[in-house]
């Protein structure tokens, strides 16, 4: 056996290399393999959340809330802005070093000639590291799809689907019926399954009814109802009244709450929870750039929006902010999402354009998204006024923005996660 690298950056540096040796692979059979060896399991109950967009805030909620209640969680999350660390947390603190390496080790260790991707790597490494921690209660965040994502190994007592749109379409399909029955994978025979989807596929209702699976509909299992002020939550046996909104900001972010709260009532007698926990657990959440304004002026947004169904939510959500004179926009974009379709829910809204590539193979140039927003300005009567400029990468684009904006403009940086963590990074160190 190779000597087997010490530290995490090192250890991260080793699976990058030897990813891209492993394509990817789709099927479960050799890490459910490699699980059997490590003899990976979980004694308490565990969520697992799907879904096109919405997954990361309603893990969020869950953890705040399931925190609050004061039980044991641990929470695998991602992609990560600035630190691998950030994929795991226990008790609400990220994962250190030497966990994550022992871990590393413990995959290794069983894997014998079975490759493994970066990703299904990574995944094993954090599933051990939680069933290790001696959890109440484990929220798993899956990936791509469902069906044959890594975190899909581990059955869930409660499975959850936040939204079906169209995203992936390289592996998942281009209809919602067909990414519907993507997501619907994590759901199980006898276990309860939730979608929070005002309108879901056919093909998901189809495949839980299938194996025999507890589906929870919104509006006809649960539901919600409210004011300004408050909402109230309705659920087969359980209501929950006077309800605060979510810290996390936008129109979608009561779907995801209804869904947090009828997964707590189906596991209401393993892991009761108080209406006081639910409202402080709610209030308090907190997740980076999921429509994340920063303090001072001019206002900055980081949204990770990167297919067209997430850049409407943060169209609307722009359009709820107030009066600013300019929005001047960071973007960079995988090549393979419907980047004419994020950049038209987004015109409405954007003065200016910082277009920016990103380091990743599959980024698109800043050239070529600069050529797609030149289309789009076309067919715009006011198209002179609006100015379109093309950056390395997002540090350059988010310095650019902020020195021609002024304190009542609004800068709102959008697309891959590695635009939003390009400025999250250069602001950081900006700051030391």
């Amino acid at each position: 056996m190779q000597n087997l690298p010490t530290s995490l950056p090192d250890w991260l540096a080793m699976l990058e290399t030897r990813h891209s040796e492993t394509q990817i692979n789709m099927g479960l059979d050799r890490v459910q393999a490699v699980k059997a060896r490590m003899q990976l399991a979980f004694t308490c109950p565990v969520i697992m959340v799907a879904g096109t967009n919405g997954k990361g805030s309603t893990c969020a909620m869950l953890e705040s809330v399931l925190l609050r209640a004061g039980y044991k969680v641990g929470l695998y999350i991602k992609p990560h802005f600035l630190d691998f660390n950030e994929r795991a947390r226990v008790l609400g603190e990220m994962a250190s070093d030497e966990q994550l390496v022992a871990s590393f080790n413990a995959v290794e260790a069983v894997r014998g000639d079975t490759p493994l991707t970066y990703f299904e790597f990574t995944t094993l490494a954090i599933l051990y590291l939680l069933s290790q921690a001696n959890l109440d209660v484990a929220i798993l965040e899956v990936g791509l799809g469902g069906r044959l994502d890594a975190v899909n190994v581990i059955d869930a007592d409660v499975a959850i689907v936040t939204s079906v749109d169209i995203d992936h379409t390289d592996y998942l399909g281009d209809t919602r019926e067909a990414i519907g029955f993507e997501k619907a994978g994590i759901f199980r025979a006898g276990k309860a399954a939730i979608c929070s989807d005002p309108v879901p596929p056919q093909s998901l209702i189809d495949h839980a009814t299938a194996i025999g699976a507890d589906l929870w509909l919104m509006g006809r299992d649960f539901n919600y109802s409210g004011d300004k002020q408050q909402w109230n939550y309705g659920g087969r046996e359980q209501r929950r009244n006077s309800l605060a909104y979510p810290s996390l900001r936008g129109a979608n972010q009561i779907l995801n709450a209804t869904a947090v709260l009828a997964a707590l009532e189906v596991l209401r007698l393993k892991l009761p929870v108080g209406a006081q926990e639910v409202r402080t657990g709610l209030v308090t959440v907190e997740l980076p750039g999921r429509f994340q304004v920063l303090p001072g002026r001019p206002s900055v947004i980081l949204d990770v929006a990167h297919n067209p169904h997430a850049a409407a939510a943060l169209n609307q959500n722009l359009g709820n902010m107030g009066f600013h004179p300019y929005t001047y926009a960071v973007f960079g974009s995988m090549h393979d999402k419907d980047i004419d379709g994020v950049l038209a829910a987004m015109s409405e809204h954007v003065d200016h354009w910082c277009l920016a590539g990103l380091p990743s193979p599959r980024a698109a140039t800043a050239s070529e998204l600069a050529a797609k927003v030149q289309i789009m300005l076309e067919d715009k009567p006011d198209s002179s006024e609006h100015t379109v400029s093309i950056f390395d990468d997002p540090a350059q684009a988010f310095a650019n923005a902020m020195s021609r904006a002024g304190e009542n403009d609004r800068i709102v940086v959008f697309g891959s996660f590695l635009t939003v963590a390009g400025v999250m990074k250069a602001r950081k160190s900006s700051l030391h």
